[in-house]
């Protein structure tokens, strides 16, 4: 079961990367990374923790790549901002799901939601002041 979970949360990650528009590849990263979330919450309440880590591991590859796909554009988020404040409300969702789910799991387990969090909130800070920031 984890390994055909793994083999098809793989192959959409593989998919999306072959998008070529950068923006739009982006914004299915976050989706991603969205249905991601939603399964790792039905696996750890199956009590499938293994496969709930996995499916986090995946979240995080999800919002990274939003990421470096949104920086690979060379866009100026201050003066091309939808995109990137698209993945950041995004991100700013997946935060609250992550962290609505870390209060779903025992102590024992939430150190794996933990590094995600970390992650997501470091992205979303980036892509908060890539919006907000000074000019350079």
């Amino acid at each position: 079961m984890v390994l055909l979970l793994t083999l098809l949360l793989a192959l959409d990650l593989t998919g999306i990367k072959a998008e070529p528009r950068l923006e739009k590849r982006s914004q299915l990263a976050l989706q991603f990374a969205d249905s991601a979330l939603d399964s790792a919450r039905d696996l750890y309440k199956k009590g499938e923790v293994d496969a709930c880590r996995t499916a986090l591991g995946e979240v995080e590859a999800g919002v990274q790549l939003s990421y470096d796909s949104l920086m690979a554009t060379g866009k100026d988020p201050r003066r091309n901002p939808k995109a990137f404040k698209d993945a950041e409300k995004s991100t700013r969702q997946i935060l609250r799901r992550l962290d609505s789910l870390s209060d779903l799991m025992s102590a024992f387990d939430r150190g794996a939601v933990e590094p995600v969090q970390h992650t997501v909130s470091d992205i979303h800070d980036k892509l908060i002041t890539g919006i907000m920031g000074k000019k350079k």
